[in-house]
């Protein structure tokens, strides 16, 4: 989902165009007359004048949100650095503080939505760091530019309408409404259009208030959110799980769904090596391939997706929560001696592949399912195990087949 924060820009990122020579430069005085032309847009969408006029007055034209915005893609990290921070000991022993000190609300906030406390909690950590780090930027400052911008005018265009109606609702003043230099807000980072459509009173203060020190109303808004987009009360979102040898890696497939009783009967257990309890259909989730750790995904994996769609950013939601929970360090390896490809290389790597008649429909530097089973297509004719992996090693293997 776009309308809340991604906390870590991953591999999985879209890349963002670069300014062309024939693009206008942009200016302070350009952005202003953005703003004119925008007022009755805003007017009609059922922003007062007076607010609009008052709130757009001292919005200014910010170049660095715009230059972040446009060249994020460029910012790598392999899943097991990226899990060493995000699930690291210190924000554990924070998180379990932290809930504990939330506890009534928590339970309560669980009690309503069927999200639990420690799925909450593990988002508050990796989005705020449970508060700590909400975001100072002016949020309509870096909407407007970023809708100014125009290369996602309408998505930016709408965020700013939505800016203006929290502050038109009172639920927070103009001089609160901060955020990230990307314009998501809070204890857990809402984008203003998800404010609008998700965020709750969960205190009875009369406001949803997602800035201030209490997070009560942020968590309840983000659970709020998640079962809004199907979470399944009583599911995990995952779980570790063991590749037998002789496996069809061609299963590890998001789109290949079966019963954690049917994975058992092809050898799929948990760490344990027992059978992974009937939590519904799963699939099989290899973020780095045939030799790293091995998840068994539900139905609340893809609820998170809705979250931030990077899978190692939900996979750090589910496992911080179960750490904070109390659970063991996840078991499976991680291919080390990896890094992450950067954003030239992954555009070589589909390049590559298409040319070789691996089609991946789309040269975007994301590493999505068209890339995954074009790297399987190739490797299957290749006669190498199957599993999707776009790393490094398989770029040279690339490489040498040219």
């Amino acid at each position: 989902m776009r309308g809340i924060l991604i906390a870590f820009s991953l591999i999985t990122a879209l890349p963002v165009a670069a300014q062309t020579p024939t693009e206008a430069p942009r200016s302070e005085a350009g952005l202003r007359d953005w703003i004119n032309t925008f007022r009755p847009k805003a007017l009609e969408a059922g922003i007062s004048a007076e607010i609009f006029d008052r709130a757009m007055a001292d919005v200014s034209y910010a170049p660095k949100v715009v230059e972040r915005d446009r060249n994020q893609s460029e910012f790598t990290k392999t899943i097991w650095d990226y899990l060493g921070t995000a699930v690291s000991d210190q924000r554990i022993s924070n998180g379990q503080t932290a809930q504990k000190r939330e506890r009534k609300a928590l339970e309560a906030i669980e009690a309503r939505y069927g999200v639990p406390a420690a799925i909450l909690t593990a988002i508050w950590g990796l989005e705020s760091a449970y508060g700590t780090f909400r975001g100072s930027d002016p949020v309509l400052t870096s909407m407007a530019s970023l809708a100014y911008d125009a290369r996602r005018a309408e998505f930016f265009e709408d965020q700013v309408i939505a800016a203006l109606r929290i502050v038109q609702s009172g639920d927070t003043s103009l001089q609160s409404l901060k955020g990230s230099w990307a314009g998501a807000m809070g204890h857990t980072q809402f984008m203003p259009g998800s404010f609008i459509d998700h965020a709750v009173d969960w205190n009875g203060d009369g406001k949803r208030n997602i800035w201030g020190d209490d997070p009560q109303d942020a968590l309840a808004s983000s659970a709020a959110y998640l079962k809004a987009n199907g979470w399944v009360t009583g599911q995990p979102w995952g779980i570790e799980v063991r590749i037998p040898e002789g496996f069809d890696y061609l299963l590890a497939n998001r789109e290949v769904l079966k019963n954690p009783a049917e994975w058992a009967t092809l050898g799929i257990r948990d760490t344990q090596g027992n059978s992974v309890p009937d939590h519904g259909t799963a699939s099989i989730l290899l973020p780095a391939g045939a030799e790293g750790a091995a998840f068994m995904v539900f139905k609340n994996f893809e609820v998170l997706e809705s979250y931030n769609t990077a899978d190692a950013y939900v996979i750090a939601v589910g496992h911080l929560a179960d750490r904070i929970g109390g659970a063991e360090p996840l078991k499976g390896e991680w291919p080390l001696q990896d890094r992450a490809l950067s954003y030239a290389e992954r555009i070589e790597l589909q390049e590559l592949l298409t040319a070789q008649g691996f089609d991946t429909q789309k040269i975007d530097a994301k590493i999505g399912p068209l890339t995954v089973n074009a790297v399987r297509g190739w490797q299957v004719a290749q006669g190498e195990v199957p599993d999707g992996y776009a790393s490094p090693r398989f770029l040279e293997r690339l490489r040498s087949a040219r």
